[in-house]
């Protein structure tokens, strides 16, 4: 699977997660891949994905509460601080 590195808009962020997520549940990512891949986007377009150290709101719209919950243990895992606000 084929990601960028940088993203214009947060929603283009958003399809790419969705995509990294989607593929790892469908088994077309290993675990590894799956943190680097998240990883690396969080690192290359921290603001697109964090207001306040909480998901953006386009972020929780676009990607839903279970694929952000990935997101959010890859990113504490790796010593990214998030607030958990999706209600």
């Amino acid at each position: 699977m084929e990601v960028k590195l940088f993203y214009k808009t947060q929603r283009d962020l958003a399809v790419a997660l969705n995509g990294i997520v989607d593929a790892y549940w469908e088994n077309g990512l290993d675990e590894n891949e799956l943190i680097t891949k998240v990883n690396e986007l969080f690192i290359n377009n921290k603001s697109k994905v964090l207001k306040e150290n909480e998901f953006t709101t386009v972020l929780r719209q676009q990607c839903g509460k279970r694929r952000l919950e990935v997101v959010e243990r890859i990113l504490t895992l790796n010593g990214h601080t998030i607030t958990n606000s999706q209600q």
